[in-house]
């Protein structure tokens, strides 16, 4: 009877540091994960979907994550682990940094700048924050709390657990990150740079035409009417542009481009 509990101790314990050890990345992660790692969700929500997300992840990599535990001191697992959750969970969040700079350049074409409605502690114009919202609301909509779980189970056999990655594959996959998201930005707000450069264009016509015109009094009502009406007309397709490019990275996400 002792020997039994002695191992079943022993097991309970090998268990609960395998768990220890999931929490520490699924937390990191969490920590900057677009949806899951916002400021404006209470610490102990999000405290209850790093637990719960480390139980949907414990099955997957628990047998396999045993066998090293007794590689290494518990130090050494705890800042790989915390690390490599915080740089997947960073090269998520550009994606919404990508959102976050597209609204900006919007603003700023359509003299919409001024406008300030961040909810995330940091001042963001109102259309940064529409498409913010807007885009997390479409993400949870179409599950992504799913694939934030395949993301996370995938990312045990690209990054192994308690083996200190490659410092140069780290640096070239957060640079292409880092790229993507100001390319993908600038993708999204094509339509304001483009119809803004066309207004400018057309109003310095005008008024070297018309030298008499004040098209300063005329030119900034319709360029914020305007804005506001390409903005209702393109919002849509640049929401569902953003989800499909951040689910092409969640299903591959540690594939660096040729």
């Amino acid at each position: 009877m002792i020997e039994a509990l002695a191992e079943l101790t022993r097991i309970s314990g090998d268990l609960l540091q395998a768990g220890f050890i999931i929490f520490l990345r699924v937390g990191s992660v969490l920590a900057l994960a677009p949806g899951f790692g916002e400021r404006s969700i209470p610490p102990r929500i999000r405290l209850s979907l790093a637990v719960a997300f480390t139980l949907v992840v414990f099955p997957a990599v628990a047998p396999e994550l045993r066998a090293g535990l007794q590689e290494g001191s518990i130090w050494r697992w705890v800042l790989v682990e915390s690390a490599i959750g915080l740089s997947i969970g960073a090269v998520l969040r550009f994606f919404l940094i990508a959102l976050m700079l597209a609204g900006t350049m919007m603003s700023q074409a359509s003299s919409l700048s001024q406008l300030f409605g961040g909810s995330s502690g940091e001042p963001q114009p109102a259309i940064g924050n529409l498409l913010v919202l807007g885009a997390l609301a479409l993400a949870m909509g179409l599950g992504l709390h799913v694939q934030f779980a395949e993301l996370l189970i995938a990312s045990y056999s690209a990054l192994p657990p308690g083996v200190i990655p490659d410092a140069a594959l780290m640096k070239a996959w957060g640079l292409e990150g880092i790229s993507h998201s100001f390319s993908l930005a600038f993708s999204l707000a094509a339509p304001f740079v483009i119809g803004g450069l066309i207004y400018n264009v057309a109003l310095g016509a005008i008024n070297r035409a018309m030298p008499q015109l004040m098209v300063a009094f005329v030119g900034a009502p319709a360029l914020t009417a305007g804005g506001l009406i390409l903005l209702a007309i393109v919002a849509p397709a640049t929401l569902m542009i953003w989800h499909q490019a951040f689910v092409d990275f969640l299903i591959a996400p540690f594939e660096l481009a040729p």
